[in-house]
């Protein structure tokens, strides 16, 4: 799909660049993009959550502007919105976290690179003109933790991201009926099958066959063996939960600021600070892994109240609108995090269509400003927004 389709007049909001990453990728991938775990009440709470929310402007007021910079964890960015971490993006598109970290620089955000990711770090960090973390998972156990954090902080990664909701893999049934895992780490036996699927999508095929397919993790380097087959991922992911143990471990390790990523409760939120985050986000993993668990910007509050400042606080899940951040942001938040709303774009034209994903959200967000009758994202408050208890 050409860049001129994200470009189009007609897209104007997540949900168009949705129904073309629906066009462009074949079903086994699209789902994988687009799924959550179970019955998926969880990823479908995650928006009804944000529309539960409503706003309380403030009319006759002069607001010749909307300023939405701000900073995270001490760095400046344009706008209150982070890329967070997505899995095998280079599944949809080729350029996947390279052409996503070059768009989130080039708008003055920033970049959250995955453990998942088919790109080596070093090259994501240099990509990326804004900060950029990088989110850890223990896979191949703290010898394997250990080199891609030595990696990272060479590279110049400003802060380690730990995820704490993945103790085994979500059940994820769209992806078990559909067979990704076949897909992606398969011998070439295994996805014959999925060849009718895939011929319907030649410029997808075409690409992913030119690029090598799924290659092993780069960034996850097992003493002795090298780069993690994808095909042992899940095993590994069973065994690499991360204790608050780990943490601080992990804290010692890096040396550098951490955030932890997962946290649901003011509870979490309070140990996640004893063992010395600097920020958490507030998480259900995008409804892929417990699922039944609440909608993250309904745990937001109690988790700001819990850090009492000593932290900051961000959240990610089912955010589609610039809106829905200036919603989060009332509620607490420093800034949120975006997952399927830039990988939408992704799919859809590689880095033009994660940079048409950001132009969205942002023009959304100084509109947003201006009808509230807010001069700034720092001057937003609860007052401007009624949340139901």
């Amino acid at each position: 799909m050409s860049d001129r389709a994200v470009a189009s007049p007609r897209v104007v909001n997540i949900e168009d660049l949705r129904r073309l990453a629906r066009r462009r990728l074949p079903k086994v991938v699209f789902d994988y993009l687009d799924g959550g775990a179970e019955g998926e009440v969880t990823l479908r709470e995650n928006r009804r959550a944000f529309d539960a929310v409503t706003f309380r402007p403030r009319h006759a007021v002069s607001v010749p502007g909307a300023d939405l910079r701000t900073t995270v964890l001490g760095r400046p960015v344009a706008f209150p919105i982070l890329l967070a971490p997505v899995g095998y993006s280079r599944v949809m598109h080729v350029a996947g976290e390279s052409a996503a970290a070059r768009a989130a620089g080039a708008a003055g955000s920033g970049y959250v690179l995955s453990t998942m990711s088919g790109h080596a770090l070093e090259s994501v960090q240099k990509a990326c003109a804004g900060p950029v973390w990088y989110q850890l998972y223990l896979l191949g156990g703290r010898a394997a933790a250990e080199a891609a954090i030595q990696r990272a902080r060479v590279a110049g990664y400003s802060a380690l991201v730990v995820t704490i909701d993945t103790a085994v893999a979500g059940m994820r049934e769209r992806d078990v009926r559909n067979g990704v895992a076949q897909l992606l780490g398969g011998s070439l036996q295994a996805r014959l099958p999925f060849l009718p699927q895939l011929l319907t999508h030649p410029r997808w095929l075409a690409a992913f066959l030119l690029a090598g397919g799924v290659p092993p993790l780069p960034n996850v380097v097992l003493p002795g063996r090298g780069p993690m087959p994808l095909v042992d991922v899940t095993t590994a992911l069973a065994r690499a939960a991360v204790t608050w143990d780990d943490m601080r471990w992990l804290r010692d390790t890096w040396r550098g600021p951490i955030v932890v990523k997962g946290v649901l409760t003011g509870d979490d939120a309070r140990r996640a600070v004893d063992a010395g985050a600097a920020a958490v986000v507030v998480s259900n993993h995008g409804g892929r892994q417990l699922d039944g668990v609440p909608a993250s910007l309904r745990m937001l509050p109690e988790v700001v109240s819990a850090v009492k400042e000593q932290a900051e606080v961000l959240m990610d899940g089912g955010v589609r609108r610039g809106s829905d951040v200036i919603k989060a942001i009332c509620l607490g938040a420093r800034a949120v995090l975006v997952g399927r709303a830039y990988a939408y774009g992704l799919a859809a034209a590689g880095e033009a269509g994660v940079t048409r994903a950001l132009e969205i959200l942002r023009a959304d967000m100084e509109r947003t400003l201006q009808l509230l009758g807010c001069p700034a994202i720092t001057k937003l408050d609860r007052s401007f927004v009624h949340a139901p208890a």
